[in-house]
C-alpha cells in the first residue's frame, strides 16, 4: 500500500453512534498517517451536503462508480455496527501493510469458492447472519480487488450506501495532486504556463473593418465574463514535473479544472485491472453488473464568488436557455465544462446554421422569383387557357378517363415555382457554397485548435476494447500451452463470419429499403384507382395530391421506424466485428449507420426524381407489375412537384418529429422510468421531496451515449439541403429554422438532461469531415441529373433554340405532347366512360416524343426525343466538371491556417524557446554561484596553507591562485 492511499470510509452520521465517533476517528488513517479530522466550517459543511467533496470537506469528488446494494431486513443500528465493523478492519488492515489487505481478499476468495453461504459482517452484504447469495459474492470481491486496485495507483475513495436512493450504493473517487500531476505529464496535456504574451492585431483595412464588424456584433455575444483581456494569452506547454516552477501554481486546487480531473480519473480507470476470473478494465465491470454506472459530477458551483470554476447554472443561463437562441455560442465555455470533442461539435453545428443565413436568403429569393414570374411563364399560360382543348390520355386503365389538359393548371404553375431558371443559378451557388463552408469550417478549426492548445496534439493509440481482450483471451486459452508465450491479436480470418454476416445484412437492409418503397409505389397505384371510382365529384377532382401527400406521410412513417431499426442492427453488426479500439468502433458504427439512414431517407425520394414516369411505357403498350399494377406516370407539370412534396414533408417531419419530439420527450421519459424504479416500493413522497447530493441527482439522468446521434441527424439534413436543392430551393430555410431550436435543444438536454460526459481531447471531427466531403461531391452530380432529366429545364432550351419558329416558348407544351388512336388501346385495358366529356374521343395526347399513329414508324421514338437526351448528358457533363473546378478553385485560394493564427504560432515557438533559454541560463547561474561558494569555503578551510585551487566552472581546468589572508 502506497503512503497515497486513501481508506475506504463512511462518515455519515448515524442515530447512536456519538459514543463510537472518537474511537472510530482514532482508527482512521488518511495519507498513511494518523489524524483527526478537524470540525467543518459552516461553508465546508455546504459544500459536502451538495456532494460535490468528500466528508471532510476538503477533497473534491472527481468521479462517481454506482453499484447495486443489497439491504439487510434489520433496522438501523444493525447496519450502523456492520459498517463500525467494516471500518475498524479497513484500519486495522493498513496497519498491517499490503498483506492485510491480501489477507483480506483471500478470505474473501476462500468463502467464494466454497461456495457457501457468508456470515461475516460486510458494507454490501449487511448484518450477521444475513445470507447472500454466491453471485452477488463474486461482485463483492471484484469490486474490492478493483478498488484496491485503484488506491494502489493513488486514488483516494469514500462509499456511501445510505444514500437516498434505495439499493445503490455510491463509491466516490478524489486524485489527489500527485496524481494528477503524475497523470498530466503522462498525458501529454498542455497547460498554461506563468509567460503571458500580447496577441498584437494588425492595423489594416480589413482588421478595421472587422473590428467595426464585430463592435456592431457585440449585443449578440453571451454576457459571460472573460479572465483575461482577448488580446493576452498565455503561453502553453506540456505539463511536466520537472518543470513545475514553469507553471503557475499559486492555487493548486484549480491548476486542473473539473473537466481535466474526470478525465485524468478515467483514464486511470479504464487501464486499471483486476484479475478475478479475466482481465477486467471499468468498462468490462460495468458490462457485467459489478458497477451499474461510472460519471463524473455535474458542477453546481456559485459562480458570481469562485471565477474560477465553471458552473452548470452558468452554461445554462448564457447557453442552454432559448431566450438567448440570436446569441452567439460560448464556445469557449462549452469545451472548459464538456470538452474538447463536444466543443467542436458545437461550434461545428453553430458555424453550419450561419451559413445556412446566405443560403437561406438566397434560396427565399428564388423562390419569390418563382412567384412573381408565374403570371408570364408561356407553358403554364397555354395550359391554363381557357380554350385550350388538348384532350389527354387516361392515367389509369379502366376506371379512368379522358380528361382535359387544363385542369392540370394548378399542378404547372406550382411547379413553376420550383422549376425555373433560377433554381439553375441556385444549384450552383449551393455546389459553391458547401465548398465554402467545408473551407470555413477548417479555418474555424485550426483557429480553434490555437487557442484550445492543441496545435500539437496527435491521437493517442487507445487502450484496447474490453471485449477485443476477452476474444484474444478465448482466442488463447483454446491453443496448446506451447505457444501461449506469443502475443495473439484477432486476425481477418477470425474476424471473416462477422465480416460476411456485416455484408449480408447490409445488402438484406437495404434490400428491406427497396421492398418499402416498392410497396408505397403499389399504394399510390391502388389508391389512385380506387380514388377514380369513388362517385364524390370532389375526391375525384383532388386524387393526384391526396396520393402524393398520402404516400410521403407513409414514407416518412417508415423512414422515422427504420431509422431506430437501423441503428440498432448496424451497432450489432459492429459488434460483431470487434474492434480493437473505441476509435475503430465509432468509425466502423458511424460507417455503417450512414449507409443505412442514408438509403433509408433517399431512396423513395431517388425513385420519384430519377426513375417514375420514366418505366411506363406507351399507351397501349404499358408497363405492368404482377400484371395488373400500371407503373405510375408523372402529370403533365413533371415528377419535380412530387418530389417537393416528397423532400419536404420528410425534411420536416424528420425534424419536428425524430430530432424535436423524440429528443425532448424520450430523455425525460426515461428519466421518469428510472426515478419510479429506484422507489422500489419503499421511496416515500417525503424523502422524495428532500434534497438529493449532487452524486444521487447526476444518478437519475441519462447516460452519453455519444456524439454520433447529433452529427448524424444533421449530416443527413446537409444531404436534404444539397443533394435535391434545385427541387425545393426552401430547404436551407427550413434546416436553418430547425438549427436554431436544435442548437439550444442540444445544449439543455447535455446541460440538464445528461450526466456528465468524460471530457475527450480531438483536434477535428473526425470521419464527419470526410463524409461531409463525398456527400458535396454527390450533391453536385445529383443537382446536375435534376436539372437535366426531372425538371423541364432542358427541354424547354432545346425547343426555344432548335424547334421554335419565332426563338419564344409559344408552342412548347403541344411540342412536348404525342399523338395516340384510342383504337390501338389493348383489349380490357381501354376506359369505361368513353364519353365523360361529352362528345367521343378518338386521338389523345400523352407526354413523350414519339411518332404520331399516321407515320411511317407509329409510336417509334422520335428524333427530337435523342435531341433532348443529348443536351440532357452534355449538359450533365458540363455542369458537374465546371461546378467541381469551381469548388477546386474556391480550396486552392483560400488557404486552411488563416494567417494570424499561423503568426501567433510561430511566435508561440520563438517564446517558448526563449523560455527554455532563459530557464538553462539560470540554471547556469546557479551552478557557478554554488561552485563559487563552494570554492570560498575550500579557501577558508585551507587558510593554514594561505592558497587555494578553484575550478573554473565553464572550462573544467583548475586555475591556481594564491591569496593572502
Amino acid at each position: 500500500m502506497t503512503e497515497d492511499a486513501e481508506v475506504e470510509v463512511n462518515l455519515s452520521p448515524t442515530p447512536g453512534s456519538e459514543q463510537q465517533a472518537p474511537h472510530f476517528l482514532r482508527d482512521v488513517i488518511f495519507h498513511g498517517k494518523f489524524k483527526l479530522l478537524k470540525a467543518l466550517t459552516p461553508e465546508e459543511n455546504t459544500q459536502c451536503q451538495h456532494g460535490l467533496y468528500f466528508q471532510d470537506g476538503q477533497r473534491r469528488v472527481d468521479y462517481v462508480l454506482t453499484y447495486p446494494v443489497k439491504k439487510p431486513g434489520g433496522g438501523r443500528s444493525c447496519r450502523h455496527s456492520a459498517h463500525l465493523l467494516t471500518e475498524n478492519a479497513v484500519a486495522r488492515s493498513l496497519r498491517r501493510g499490503p498483506q492485510g489487505r491480501d489477507e483480506r481478499l483471500r478470505h474473501h476468495q476462500a468463502q467464494r469458492g466454497k461456495g457457501s453461504t457468508s456470515a461475516v459482517a460486510d458494507v454490501e452484504l449487511g448484518c450477521p447472519g444475513e445470507t447472500v447469495n454466491g453471485h452477488e459474492d463474486h461482485k463483492a470481491f471484484r469490486r474490492e480487488e478493483f478498488e484496491g486496485k485503484l488506491r494502489d495507483m493513488g486514488l483516494e475513495l469514500e462509499k456511501d450506501e445510505d444514500a437516498k436512493i434505495p439499493g445503490v450504493g455510491f463509491v466516490k473517487i478524489h486524485a489527489p495532486w500527485n496524481i494528477l500531476c503524475r497523470e498530466a505529464e503522462l498525458m501529454k496535456l498542455k497547460m498554461p504556463t506563468k509567460k503571458v504574451y500580447e496577441v498584437k492585431q494588425s492595423s489594416g483595412v480589413m482588421e478595421k473593418i472587422s473590428s467595426l464588424v464585430s463592435k456592431a456584433l457585440e449585443p449578440l455575444h453571451p454576457h459571460v465574463e472573460e479572465r483575461q483581456p482577448k488580446n493576452i494569452k498565455h503561453l502553453s506547454h506540456t505539463f511536466s514535473r520537472e518543470k513545475q516552477h514553469l507553471f503557475d501554481l499559486s492555487d493548486k486546487d484549480y491548476f486542473f479544472d473539473s473537466k481535466t480531473r474526470s478525465s485524468i480519473v478515467f483514464e486511470i480507470l479504464k487501464r486499471t485491472k483486476c484479475k478475478a476470473k479475466y482481465s477486467m478494465g471499468i468498462t468490462s465491470l460495468l458490462g457485467s453488473g459489478v458497477y451499474t454506472a461510472a460519471y463524473p459530477l455535474h458542477d453546481v458551483s456559485n459562480t458570481n464568488h469562485d471565477t474560477n470554476r465553471l458552473s452548470q447554472v452558468l452554461l445554462y443561463e448564457e447557453w442552454a436557455n432559448y431566450g438567448v437562441f440570436y446569441k452567439y455560442q460560448p464556445i469557449g465555455l462549452v469545451r472548459k465544462y464538456f470538452g474538447e470533442k463536444i466543443g467542436l461539435y458545437f461550434a461545428w453545428l453553430g458555424l453550419y446554421t450561419q451559413m445556412l443565413i446566405p443560403a437561406s436568403l438566397v434560396g427565399v429569393i428564388v423562390f419569390l422569383y418563382g412567384c412573381a414570374t408565374v403570371d408570364d411563364n408561356i407553358p403554364s399560360m397555354e395550359i391554363c387557357h381557357p380554350k385550350n382543348n388538348i384532350t389527354m390520355c387516361p392515367l389509369c386503365d379502366r376506371v379512368c378517363s379522358y380528361w382535359k389538359l387544363s385542369t392540370a393548371c394548378g399542378t404547372a404553375r406550382a411547379s413553376h415555382l420550383f422549376d425555373n431558371p433560377a433554381t439553375v443559378f441556385f444549384s450552383i451557388f449551393m455546389a459553391l457554397w458547401a465548398a465554402m463552408f467545408m473551407e470555413h469550417w477548417k479555418r474555424r478549426q485550426m483557429r480553434l485548435n490555437y487557442e484550445w492548445d492543441l496545435t500539437g496534439f496527435e491521437d493517442e493509440e487507445d487502450h484496447p476494447r474490453a471485449e477485443y481482450e476477452f476474444r484474444v483471451m478465448q482466442k488463447s486459452m483454446c491453443k496448446d500451452q506451447k505457444s501461449q508465450h506469443k502475443v495473439e491479436k484477432l486476425t481477418f480470418q477470425d474476424r471473416l463470419p462477422a465480416y460476411m454476416t456485416n455484408i449480408v445484412m447490409m445488402l438484406l437492409m437495404i434490400g428491406v429499403t427497396f421492398a418499402i418503397v416498392f410497396g408505397v409505389i403499389l399504394y399510390r397505384i391502388s389508391t389512385k384507382a380506387a380514388l377514380h371510382m369513388s362517385s364524390n365529384p370532389i375526391t375525384r377532382n383532388h386524387v393526384q395530391l391526396t396520393v402524393k401527400t398520402t404516400a410521403a406521410i407513409i414514407n416518412l412513417v417508415v423512414i422515422l421506424i427504420l431509422d431506430e431499426v437501423y441503428g440498432a442492427v448496424a451497432r450489432w453488426l459492429t459488434v460483431l466485428e470487434v474492434p480493437k479500439t473505441d476509435k475503430s468502433f465509432e468509425e466502423r458504427l458511424i460507417f455503417k449507420t450512414f449507409i443505412l439512414k442514408f438509403f433509408n431517407a433517399f431512396t423513395p425520394i431517388i425513385y420519384i426524381a430519377f426513375f417514375r414516369g420514366r418505366l411506363v411505357g406507351r399507351p397501349g403498350s404499358y408497363l405492368y407489375v404482377f400484371e395488373s399494377y400500371r407503373m405510375e406516370e408523372c402529370t403533365h407539370g413533371g415528377c419535380l412537384m412530387e418530389l417537393c412534396i416528397q423532400l419536404s414533408i420528410t425534411m420536416l417531419g424528420k425534424q419536428l418529429i425524430q430530432n424535436n419530439l423524440f429528443e425532448i420527450g424520450v430523455p425525460k421519459l426515461k428519466k421518469l422510468i428510472r426515478y419510479v424504479r429506484s422507489k422500489q416500493g419503499t421511496f416515500q413522497e417525503e424523502e422524495r421531496q428532500k434534497k438529493l447530493m449532487r452524486y444521487e441527482t447526476d444518478h437519475f439522468l441519462e447516460p452519453f451515449a455519444g456524439l454520433t446521434p447529433e452529427y448524424m441527424e444533421m449530416i443527413i439534413q446537409f444531404g436534404f439541403v444539397t443533394l435535391f436543392v434545385a427541387s425545393f430551393p426552401l430547404a436551407p430555410l427550413f434546416a436553418l429554422l430547425n438549427n436554431i431550436i436544435e442548437i439550444r435543444l442540444d445544449a439543455k438536454k447535455f446541460v440538464a438532461e445528461l450526466r456528465r460526459p468524460v471530457a475527450a481531447r480531438a483536434k477535428d471531427i473526425g470521419i464527419w469531415y470526410n463524409i461531409l466531403r463525398g456527400v458535396a461531391k454527390v450533391a453536385v452530380i445529383i443537382n446536375a441529373f435534376v436539372i437535366s432529366f426531372t425538371s423541364d429545364f432542358i427541354p424547354r432550351m432545346v425547343y426555344q433554340y432548335m424547334y421554335s419558329p419565332d426563338g419564344s416558348m409559344h408552342g412548347f407544351v403541344n411540342h412536348t405532347l404525342s399523338y395516340f388512336n384510342v383504337s390501338h388501346f389493348q383489349d380490357g385495358k381501354e376506359t369505361m366512360d368513353p364519353l365523360q366529356l361529352g362528345y367521343p374521343v378518338e386521338i389523345c395526347r400523352y407526354k413523350d416524343y414519339r411518332e404520331p399513329p399516321w407515320s411511317a414508324t407509329p409510336y417509334e421514338i422520335s428524333k427530337e426525343f435523342w435531341a433532348v437526351l443529348a443536351v440532357r448528358l452534355a449538359f450533365v457533363i458540363v455542369f458537374q466538371n465546371v461546378v467541381l473546378l469551381m469548388n477546386d478553385i474556391v480550396d486552392w485560394l483560400i488557404p486552411d491556417i488563416p494567417k494570424d493564427i499561423s503568426l501567433q504560432m510561430h511566435k508561440e515557438k520563438i517564446l517558448l524557446v526563449d523560455l527554455f533559454m532563459k530557464e538553462e541560463q539560470g540554471k547556469v547561474h546557479i551552478l557557478e554561484s554554488r561552485v563559487t561558494t563552494g570554492g570560498k569555503e575550500k579557501c577558508s578551510r585551507s587558510n593554514n596553507n594561505n592558497n587555494c585551487t578553484m575550478a573554473h566552472p565553464r572550462s573544467g581546468l583548475n586555475n591556481n591562485s594564491t591569496k593572502s589572508f
